[in-house]
């Protein structure tokens, strides 16, 4: 056989289909026995808030269990630090190469410690762990071919995180986009190619499992909007500009509230802070159940809520407030559901409005609902695509897409004109400002030869997932003599020369990276140490 055809095979076809079928397919079995454990915990919790509301004699004991549960927490936390606060921001670390983790103490900690979370009513939802725990599953897969075929390994772990995302939302093409804008923020064949084969994987596993289950392959449920007119095309533009605005007052209260636990209560210990977010979930918890819990379920009941606009904005502020304190504090759970439920609050006060004072028909109020969810995916969490998407695919509303694009765009151009972060990149950037203190950062130049039949071969720079914070600066052909162009857009081949400059808190496990790519060697190098 051709040694091209030879390595396009070993190289692209295994990773790409062999190991995105199986990561997928294995991410959608262990997420459909999460969910399955998540609808149970999330009814019991509910259940058991009632009955303390008819039994406040046993709150001290159950302040005693939060009391030595936030303890137990904050030792775990320690002992593994991946397994804290919101999974979308750490798997998205894992996926660029920025954070290791041990697969198998993620995937079994956050299967665990997420359902304690909704078991005590946080405000946090199970889509992120979902992503976490398919992450952890693609380089489960590859465990066992690690050693030989090292570069796989974020290829499986990217197919792992799509599946999760595609089967916890039940919105697959948002799934697949979510590789493409968000955790790798690029665009390459196989990036495409294994995201693809995963979610298509995990769709089909999970439409077998769910009527076993007895679990929804849906998040909400299929629903019959109105057509907008276009005369009312000013709605969702107004909608964009203020839900835009409240992103911004979001992504910044998020550093207030990260600020207080973390500079004003610094010597607190992190048992104690975890204990506070406990305490004011329960007590917010028995005030109404509104405050607290994923959120899924407050959004199924605005579209039919007569909730008062006071009342809402309750809600739109406990639940933030809430919210963030537990990403602040680490607790294991989910910030995506979280979020669209503040976009279903803030656009059901928005809806409210217009259709009382503004002489909008009630019977647009759902798709208002719909414009306000988009919006925030867009604007807090910065993916306007994965937005338009998953409100076709999730909330039904293909009649709607130019209105659905215009909020999407207007509100990620105002938290561009304010310079505000996503929610994901910030608390990424804080945990692995947190991860690395007191490492030395070291920068490396120099230069690499691709070796025969090595992972690199007959790949183009885009299509390779190089460690985190290497730069290839130029490329000579081996057999050429030529120089790649600087836009990278040339094939790789055996022989080639890469020069490369990297940063690095971790030299060997970067060398490693980098061997699994272009093959063993021994090479010279400029080392300048950062301090």
């Amino acid at each position: 056989m051709n040694e091209k055809y030879k390595n396009y095979i070993l190289n692209l076809m295994f990773p790409a289909i062999i190991f995105g079928s199986v990561t997928g397919a294995f991410s959608a079995a262990v997420i459909a026995v999460y969910k399955l454990c998540a609808k149970y915990v999330i009814t019991f919790s509910e259940n058991g808030y009632h009955f303390l509301k008819d039994n406040l004699f046993y709150i001290p004991i159950v302040l005693a269990f939060l009391l030595l549960f936030a303890f137990l927490l904050s030792y775990i936390y320690k002992k593994v630090p991946n397994i804290r606060g919101g999974g979308i921001p750490t798997s998205i670390g894992i996926l660029r190469g920025i954070i290791s983790f041990s697969w198998i103490k993620n995937l079994i900690g956050i299967f665990l410690l997420s359902l304690s979370s909704f078991f005590i009513g946080v405000p946090l939802g199970n889509e992120g762990p979902a992503v976490q725990m398919g992450t952890a599953v693609g380089r489960g897969c590859l465990s066992p071919f690690s050693k030989k075929h090292g570069a796989w390994d974020r290829y499986s772990m990217t197919g792992g995180a799509c599946a999760g995302f595609s089967v916890a939302t039940g919105a697959p093409i948002s799934g697949i986009m979510f590789a493409i804008e968000e955790a790798h923020q690029r665009i390459s064949p196989m990036i495409v190619l294994v995201s693809t084969v995963s979610v298509m994987a995990a769709y089909a596993t999970t439409k077998l499992l769910a009527p076993l289950l007895g679990i929804s392959t849906t998040l909400f449920p299929e629903m019959e909007l109105l057509e907008m007119r276009v005369n009312d095309f000013w709605i969702p533009l107004a909608m964009g500009v203020i839900i835009g605005l409240f992103a911004v007052l979001f992504l910044n209260y998020y550093r207030i509230i990260r600020a207080f636990f973390n500079k004003i209560l610094k010597k607190v210990s992190a048992g104690y802070k975890i204990f506070f977010i406990f305490v004011l979930t329960l007590i917010l918890g028995l005030c109404s159940h509104s405050f607290i819990s994923t959120g899924h379920e407050l959004i199924l009941s605005l579209f039919e809520d007569n909730t008062a606009i006071y009342m809402l904005l309750v809600i739109l502020f406990v639940r933030s407030s809430l919210t963030l304190g537990a990403s602040s504090n680490g607790i294991t759970g989910g910030m995506f559901i979280p979020i669209l439920s503040l976009g279903a609050v803030l656009a059901s006060v928005l809806g409210k409005l217009a259709v009382n004072y503004l002489g909008i028909g009630s019977e647009y109020y759902s798709v208002i609902l719909v414009l306000g969810i988009s919006a925030c995916i867009s604007g807090m969490m910065k993916m306007p695509i994965t937005a338009i998407l998953f409100s076709v695919e999730a909330l039904s509303c293909h009649k709607n897409i130019i209105y659905v694009i215009a909020v999407c765009a207007v509100s990620f151009a105002i938290t561009e004109i304010f310079g505000a972060k996503s929610i994901n990149d910030s608390v990424l950037e804080n945990r692995t400002d947190e991860l690395n203190k007191n490492k030395n950062l070291t920068v490396i130049d120099t230069f690499v030869t691709v070796g025969e039949n090595s992972f690199a071969v007959g790949k183009q720079i885009r299509d390779i997932f190089w460690p985190a914070n290497l730069f290839v600066l130029s490329v000579k052909h081996g057999s050429k003599g030529a120089q790649m162009d600087r836009h990278g857009g040339k094939e790789i081949n055996a022989g080639d020369i890469l020069h490369i400059r990297y940063s690095t808190l971790d030299e060997n496990r970067t060398k490693k990276e980098l061997v699994a790519i272009v093959g063993e060697q021994d090479y010279n190098e400029t080392k300048t140490d950062v301090i």
